[in-house]
């Protein structure tokens, strides 16, 4: 019987994530704010407390559910003691032993409470009226007998429970009049209800071509509040940003796949999960098949860090050779004489033969002024991968500005094909090489009779604050003549200096004759933020000769003097032009004039951007990864699979299956009592991989298949508890309440502890105990008994069942049930804090308490079956 428990439990944890892929169904709705802006936001299709109450309660106790149904079916319609009595008892043991284990495992001083108090009071109250109104049917409504109409409503009394809890969920009929604002919820696809004063300036919102207002009866009840739906995911966002840099600083030595592996897993541990989820979780980790949380950390990891890697792949496949230019930017000075362009071959079979014309055109430079016009055929010979272009550059002295030209490759020519890699049964020869990108290369001239216009390339330059040294250009356009020096430093804005965010600098670039570019080196600090926004300055000052005048001139009293050079190879006797200080009178002829004209104009100048902006950003790098890692923490994608190899993987192989609650997410080696597990289910494991993957008809296909063979292995469980509780000289109705109950409820044991220790609040392990005791009585014996009582009737007869014992355990369990609830509400005092855990003599003596009321449930029961003690 063990073993079939163990097998119901992991076809069971199949059922659970079919439910839990389900419920998390999205779809998409579209905002219009008042201002005519659309967005578009997620929303789940199931509503949180429905699917709590109806899939997810009917995951978790389906074989308590279909035994009772199966028995009564197999016993000819007539009443058994097994089904009935295993709902009783089963509930007793969620009650007493799973509430009580939760308050003893929460950390000594800390606490939980139940979020959702209303929505507790209602499943709560439905769970305590659901025995007793079966003590009515079977004990004062009509005593031994079940009607139809007892049946049936006991069936009906599960859809008005559900309703009644959506009702308080989301605060209808006295809540209707409380103005409500909605936003998007840590979890994702969930929308959050909040109370609030109305704004006017909200107050029309059209959400999917409806108008909602405070009072809407429509989708939802209230105004979506678009102004906060994105506050959450970026709290997420900043938090993962938090796990991140505290985890860099605790691990250094650790490669960035693990630290995105240690930040995955604890992001997800700190996650808001369901009840199907930390059901799939306690049967793996029971059955040896591995902690879910950190077996997708790993993965994540692992594709996180690769995802680069594939980008940069080459296919292996490309049998064409591309002919381009690389670099597809060439600069040159006026006086270099030559330019020199590189042509690239890559790709496809590099033994053949291929040809390549090539020829200039005139851009803002002119072919036989400033370049020598140029044009051929450039020939790639078997295994050749570069060659050159040069083009002649015409030197002048007369001040221009920077002009250029371009280059063009085309007419690509397969002249021999070779007998290397390429594909044999393709002929053409666009296929075999083609011109790829750059195919055009722009030469840009600098002219050199001009001391230089010094510059910044652009106004603003955004870096990451991950950079470390910050290289900031400065270029030196229209002339290169002379050695120039340029001082420059950096101002504070929003980012502060000091090494705060960045190391002041401050200095002078010394550019040589002939020399275009100049860097300066700015240290940027990096503090591993989700969001930064913080800028600073460079400021360029006016530039200097580094020794009044040039090589050859002279300088006298007064200004600068210049001596422009009319030749260089053969140069003729210059012409001295004297720059008097402002204010002298003295007489200039119109030759000097122009002279003096283009000596001023020679002088070395700042350009348009002198003061360059520099906005520090959060490092693009880490922002990709926590929203990487963001966008991946959806848990039905943790449970589901989507496809049949995976589940077969999955089934052969053994992980470990510690839970420890530290920091750290790698994969442990397993333990003995893995294996030992993993041995004895791997048969269970490896037949239900055949059940259909959680992608299939979104989960619909495992749902159904999966409560088929649950329904197939509770009826043999049936069988086999009869035949042990006779063998061992128990009643049916003692085996149900102790045996049968306890192995249905292990993994629920499970599931429970670990929600209770991990989330934030106490109703995962609670408030889904009452909600799902509710579900088992209205479910479990609402269906079997109105399929019996309808089967009698339409025989002319009646459905018997005995009041005794059942009655007898459904007025014990609903007393101590009572009692539970009241000392729940008790800890609630804040000597306490909450319903789970708190100080250490509270917490030690609720749970003494429960697993007594337990004991003595058992014990009475047990005393009653066997008429030792006198029943109903």
């Amino acid at each position: 019987m063990f073993y079939m428990f163990l097998g119901v439990s992991i076809i069971a944890d199949r059922f659970m994530a079919s439910i839990e892929v389900i419920t998390s169904q999205e779809r998409e709705i579209t905002i219009k704010k008042p201002n005519g802006e659309k967005s578009t936001t997620t929303v789940r299709i199931w509503n949180e407390t429905v699917s709590n109450l109806t899939l997810m309660a009917l995951g978790s106790s389906a074989p308590e559910i279909l035994l009772s149904v199966v028995e009564v079916c197999g016993h000819n319609f007539d009443a058994g003691e097994l089904g009935p009595n295993t709902i009783v008892g089963s509930a007793a043991f969620n009650m007493f032993v799973i509430i009580g284990l939760c308050v003893s495992v929460i950390p000594e001083g800390d606490h939980r409470k139940v979020k959702h108090l209303r929505v507790f009071f209602v499943t709560a109250f439905w769970s305590i009226f659901a025995y007793t109104w079966l003590y009515l049917i079977l004990a004062v409504i009509s005593p031994g007998i079940v009607e139809v109409w007892e049946g049936l409503l006991t069936l009906f009394f599960f859809p008005v429970c559900v309703v009644f809890a959506w009702v308080a969920d989301r605060r209808l009929l006295f809540y209707k009049y409380v103005y409500k604002r909605y936003r998007v919820g840590k979890q994702r696809g969930m929308i959050i209800e909040t109370e609030g004063e109305p704004e006017p300036s909200k107050a029309d919102i059209e959400m999917d071509g409806r108008m909602l207002n405070s009072h809407s009866e429509e989708l939802l009840d209230g105004v979506l509040d678009v102004d906060d739906k994105d506050l959450d995911e970026e709290e997420a966002r900043r938090e993962m940003a938090r796990i991140l840099k505290e985890l860099k600083q605790k691990h250094p030595e650790k490669e960035m796949e693990q630290l995105i592996e240690l930040a995955n897993y604890q992001f997800l541990s700190q996650q808001q999960k369901s009840r199907a989820f930390y059901r799939c979780q306690a049967t793996r980790l029971m059955t040896g098949a591995g902690n879910i949380l950190k077996k997708h950390a790993a993965d994540q990891a692992r594709r996180a860090v690769g995802m680069h890697e594939l980008r940069s792949e080459v296919s292996e496949h490309d049998f064409t050779s591309k002919i381009f230019f690389d670099p597809g930017t060439y600069q040159c000075l006026e006086n270099c004489g030559t330019v020199a362009l590189n042509v690239v071959r890559r790709g496809g079979d590099l033994t053949s033969t291929v040809s390549v014309d090539y020829r200039t055109e005139d851009g803002t430079a002119n072919a036989g002024s400033d370049y020598q016009f140029t044009e051929g055929v450039i020939v790639f010979k078997p295994g050749e991968t570069e060659k050159e272009i040069r083009v002649d550059i015409i030197d002048d002295d007369i001040f221009e500005e920077d002009e250029h030209f371009l280059v063009h490759l085309s007419n690509v020519k397969v002249i021999s094909e070779g007998t290397g890699n390429g594909n044999p049964g393709l002929n053409h020869v666009d296929t075999l090489a083609c011109l790829g990108l750059p195919s055009t290369a722009t030469v840009t001239i600098f002219d050199d009779d001009h001391a230089g216009i010094f510059t910044f390339e652009e106004p603003v330059v955004h870096i990451s604050e991950s950079i470390g040294m910050m290289e900031v250009k400065v270029v030196r356009t229209s002339g290169a003549r002379g050695v120039v020096v340029l001082p420059y430093k950096t101002i504070e804005g929003t980012a502060k200096g000091g090494g705060e965010d960045f190391e002041d600098t401050h200095g002078v670039l010394e550019f040589q004759n002939d020399e275009i570019l100049k860097t300066i080196m700015v240290k940027i600090l990096d503090h591993e933020e989700y969001d930064k926004q913080a800028n600073f300055y460079i400021e360029l000052q006016e530039p200097e000769w580094r020794k009044r005048g040039w090589t050859g001139g002279f300088v006298k009293t007064g200004r600068d003097v210049y001596r422009k050079v009319q030749g260089r190879d053969k140069p003729i006797p210059s012409t001295i032009v004297s720059i008097t200080e402002e204010g002298e009178d003295e007489t200039l002829t119109k030759k000097e004039e122009d002279e003096r004209r283009v000596a001023e104009m020679g002088r070395p100048t700042l350009g348009e951007h002198v003061k360059l902006e520099v906005v520090i950003e959060e490092s693009y790098e880490f922002k990709s990864t926590v929203d990487k890692l963001i966008k991946k923490t959806n848990l039905a994608l943790l449970v589901g699979t989507n496809s049949w190899r995976d589940q077969f993987v999955e089934a052969i192989t053994v992980n470990s299956g510690e839970d420890d609650d530290d920091d750290c997410a790698e994969e442990k080696l397993p333990s003995c009592f893995d294996y030992i597990m993993h041995f004895l289910t791997v048969f269970w494991k490896i037949l239900f991989a055949f059940v259909p993957p959680t992608d299939y008809w979104n989960g619909w296909a495992c749902f159904v298949v999966s409560i088929s063979m649950i329904g197939l292995l509770t009826a043999v469980i049936g069988d086999l508890a009869s035949h042990f509780g006779c063998t061992i000289g128990l009643k049916d109705s003692v085996t149900a309440v102790v045996f049968v109950a306890l192995g249905t409820s292990v993994p629920d044991t499970f599931a429970s502890k670990v929600a209770a220790i991990q989330d934030q609040y106490a109703d995962a392990s609670i408030g889904n105990v009452t909600g799902s005791n509710a579900v088992n009585v209205f479910l479990g014996i609402g269906v079997a008994w109105s399929i019996a009582a309808i089967f009698h009737q339409s025989r002319g007869g009646y459905f018997r069942v005995n009041p005794g014992t059942l009655a007898f355990s459904v007025t014990l369990f609903t007393i101590f049930a009572f009692i539970c609830i009241a000392v729940l509400m008790y800890r609630r005092r804040p000597e306490i804090g909450g319903e789970l855990g708190g100080p250490r003599i509270p917490k030690v003596l609720t749970t003494s308490l429960f697993f007594s009321l337990w004991l003595m449930y058992i014990v009475f029961s047990s005393l009653e079956a066997y008429c030792l003690i006198e029943g109903f």
